[in-house]
């Protein structure tokens, strides 16, 4: 511990911001230095493709610069770690300077995939960062008609949004419904129907085969031979882990930082926290959650840990929730695609859903229901008979 460089926070978003936070809470006194590669000070990620894409809401910053002053938490903006020495101690940041480290945190959030394919035009847009959503909403009210590839959240947030503010809207996804891969097709078969319902094309079981324009894109080929007019293509297909930073630092990567039960991992005084780790369950599991709710769960562990204390054993049901048009769609548990699932109420446009495996509630997921859902949450806790949540 001979390193005088205290705690260093690598990463710009909720997780990096809540464990300083946390940190000063607990009163540790040395110094903290928060290093990112954007030059916003941390900021909230789910309003981008909502709030901030439909010029609702310009600042997403979680605390004012007024609060590092305060807390004498160092501000490293603007040039991103691009490699790490464990043995040294050290991070080395993208403009060349290495910064010294007694305890690290790896708090790198995803990165967007991309599709290596699509040519360099004008009218393609990701959305992670707040810039990017900036870019997006610059064109906004330009676009007439919009291509989303990809119904996972992100995706059938901004096709909402966009919606919203008057563009035509096409969703592309190879698979068979919206969200399949995390809900299943019957949920997703609910979201697709509110879409439709709002005027979006949903274009499911089809992939893209290419984007063509001369400058600006202006046509999305299928690979069912279909042609889409488009003004504006925001590929949505899902994030990884940002770990390339990792490589050759001897930190455990897989599907994200491999972290003990408090965020510990397998490099000497270095942790991970938020949507770039995969922490250790109670039953041994590693997992991954990418969800806004986890990160403050997560904080509360890993400072005491790492201060050298009693660190909670908190059992976190996780809870998520992806705003489309009226509809809040909120989940709580852990549930699956190939889960059993229990349609129990349904107007439809909004839905009650309950996930069944082995016989015992294991989730629940609601569109416009925001009561029932949280009502739910001790039944999972404790892994309660799915009969204790039906209907009868």
């Amino acid at each position: 511990m001979g390193n005088s460089g205290g705690i260093v926070i690598v990463g710009g978003g909720l997780a990096a911001a809540r464990t300083a936070e946390q940190l000063r809470r607990a009163e540790y006194t040395g110094p903290i230095t928060l290093v990112s590669d954007e030059e916003h000070l941390p900021y909230d990620r789910p309003p981008l493709s909502k709030e901030v894409l439909r010029a609702e809401a310009d600042d997403v910053t979680l605390k004012p610069a007024e609060f590092y002053a305060e807390k004498d938490i160092t501000l490293r903006l603007g040039s991103g770690a691009t490699s790490l020495d464990t043995a040294a101690q050290t991070v080395t940041l993208a403009n060349g300077d290495v910064i010294d480290y007694e305890e690290l945190v790896i708090a790198t959030g995803l990165t967007p995939k991309r599709i290596p394919s699509l040519p360099d035009l004008s009218g393609i847009f990701v959305l992670r960062t707040l810039d990017e959503s900036l870019a997006l909403r610059a064109h906004a009210g330009s676009i007439s008609r919009a291509v989303i590839i990809g119904a996972g959240f992100i995706g059938c947030e901004v096709a909402a949004s966009l919606r919203t503010m008057g563009a035509e809207v096409t969703i592309v996804e190879p698979q068979p419904a919206p969200l399949a891969s995390v809900l299943g097709t019957r949920i997703g078969d609910l979201v697709a129907r509110l879409h439709r319902a709002e005027g979006v094309d949903v274009r499911c079981g089809v992939g893209v085969e290419g984007v063509t324009g001369t400058d600006r894109v202006e046509k999305v080929r299928l690979n069912d031979g279909t042609e889409l007019d488009a003004d504006a293509v925001v590929v949505g297909i899902g994030s990884r882990p940002s770990t390339d930073w990792l490589e050759g630092s001897g930190v455990e990567v897989d599907n994200g930082v491999v972290c003990d039960v408090h965020g510990r991992t397998s490099a000497p005084n270095v942790w991970a926290i938020g949507d770039v780790a995969s922490w250790q369950d109670a039953s041994g599991h590693q997992v991954r959650v990418e969800h806004w709710s986890n990160v403050a769960e997560q904080a509360r562990v890993i400072v005491p840990a790492m201060l050298g204390g009693d660190a909670p054993d908190v059992v976190v049901v996780p809870y998520f929730w992806s705003d489309q048009f009226d509809v809040k769609i909120q989940c709580l548990g852990e549930p699956e695609a190939d889960d059993v699932v229990h349609v129990v109420e349904d107007d439809g446009r909004k839905f009650l859903a309950y996930y069944e495996r082995d016989g015992a509630v294991v989730g629940v997921v609601g569109g416009g229901m925001p009561g029932k859902v949280m009502k739910a949450r001790a039944k999972i806790a404790k892994g309660a008979p799915i009969a204790e949540v039906l209907p009868a």
